[in-house]
């Protein structure tokens, strides 16, 4: 039998202690770790929500692999490669890729009766994965691509539409400076919406056959291959696996490819976005901290309380660490108390904003229209679990107090 836990139960459901002394400050202690623990909960839900929206958006116009002609730079006019690559089944084989796709892009004009506006045209091929544009569409639908015709159907974003004041069904003109100059006619089909400024700016998705005409390019040559992945978390380890494939070979002319991640080719954003981990640390610890004070604080009020208990306990032989893990299992029951209803405010909030979204946000600041959220089990059982043990941890040293307490002395306190 545990005789410290015994003793801590029954001091803890014993309905004379919440009457004394103890009560106020011990309540107070319970509050703290409640309120830490649900502003930890919704910290952490709302940066790694923050953090996957605004990746899943990049990754949406740019994939998470790139494979392009190593002389392809920032520019928006690309040198080709051949799609026909000896690599391209070794990628596919690949364990953790979704899927392996072609693209074109080519910089242009579109012009208007009244206005005029830059815009990059990318050009997609009937392998292409429409999940991200179909979900952030907001008018209209995309459009399919096949091998036997050319589509002239175009998907711009909202803020081009509004700039430009076009509709779904509208036809438009777009302009490439070059030599000589050239004009092709689109159709649009869709309007979509990301809220993701630098991308919603120039972006517009047409038939991957326009690019490579304006280009003067054969039909097997591409700007490059789009690799999606399986798993985010594993994308540096899935780039170098796809790099070291495709390192080894060269096109026809002698060039050689380039293999880049999405973090690569955008690094400001994900460092951006990295920024914000450091600002969830600093939560974390000011929260366990004043949880792990406030139980402090909470533990000496309680030893206070049952000085003449630790006399008895001291005078019958009862070791001091035995009486030391009375309380510390005391103090367990009660942070544990701290944590359930922590975990009740915290995952509610996250659940309410999750399916209603209460709380919005400036798309020209965030990004995003809402606080995002991205509540996981293993974020919820890593908190608990670590304050806990945190908090259980820096109540030892303040136990040792009761060491120090001699039994003629305590067994007359009052």
């Amino acid at each position: 039998m545990n005789t410290e836990l015994f003793i801590a139960k029954r001091i803890f459901s014993d309905k004379t202690v919440k009457k004394g002394i103890s009560q106020p400050i011990v309540s107070i202690a319970v509050f703290g770790i409640a309120l830490g623990l649900a502003v930890m909960i919704l910290s952490v839900a709302i940066v790694t929500g923050f953090k996957s929206e605004i990746s899943n958006k990049v990754i949406g116009f740019g994939s998470h692999i790139q494979i392009v002609n190593y002389d392809t730079n920032i520019s928006f006019e690309t040198a080709p490669i051949g799609k026909n690559q000896s690599f391209y089944t070794d990628i596919e084989n690949l364990k953790g890729i979704k899927s392996l796709q072609e693209f074109a892009i080519k910089a242009g004009i579109i012009k208007t009766k009244t206005d005029i506006q830059g815009i990059v045209l990318k050009g997609v091929d009937e392998s292409f994965d429409w999940t991200f544009f179909d979900e952030n569409m907001i008018e209209g639908n995309s459009f399919r691509v096949t091998d036997t015709s050319k589509t002239n159907d175009i998907i711009v974003s909202k803020y081009l539409a509004n700039l430009l004041n076009l509709h779904v069904g509208d036809r438009i003109a777009a302009y490439f400076i070059q030599d000589p100059p050239r004009m092709r006619p689109f159709k649009i089909s869709g309007i979509y919406e990301t809220s993701l400024a630098e991308f919603d700016e120039k972006f517009a998705l047409v038939d991957i056959q326009h690019i490579q005409k304006l280009n003067n390019w054969a039909e097997d040559q591409i700007t490059g291959f789009e690799v999606l992945i399986d798993d985010y978390s594993e994308m540096d380890k899935m780039t170098k696996d796809v790099r070291d494939i495709v390192g080894f070979h060269f096109n026809p002319d002698g060039t050689k490819l380039r293999v880049m991640s999405i973090k690569e080719k955008y690094p400001q954003i994900f460092d951006w976005l990295n920024l914000t981990d450091m600002n969830v640390y600093i939560i974390l610890a000011l929260m366990i901290a004043v949880a792990g004070f406030n139980m402090v604080s909470g533990l000496l009020i309680l030893i206070l309380e049952r000085t003449n208990m630790i006399g008895i306990l001291k005078a019958v032989g009862t070791r001091n660490w035995s009486i030391r893990k009375i309380f510390l299992y005391q103090s367990g029951f009660l942070i544990s108390k701290g944590l359930f209803w922590g975990n009740v405010i915290g995952i509610a909030i996250c659940i309410l904003q999750s399916q209603f979204q209460i709380f919005k946000l400036d798309p020209a600041s965030y990004y995003l229209e809402a606080v995002p959220i991205n509540l996981k089990v293993w974020h919820i059982l890593a908190l608990n679990s670590g304050t806990l043990l945190i908090t259980v941890f820096m109540l030892v040293i303040p136990s040792y107090i009761i060491s120090r307490l001699s039994p003629e002395k305590t067994i007359r306190f009052n």
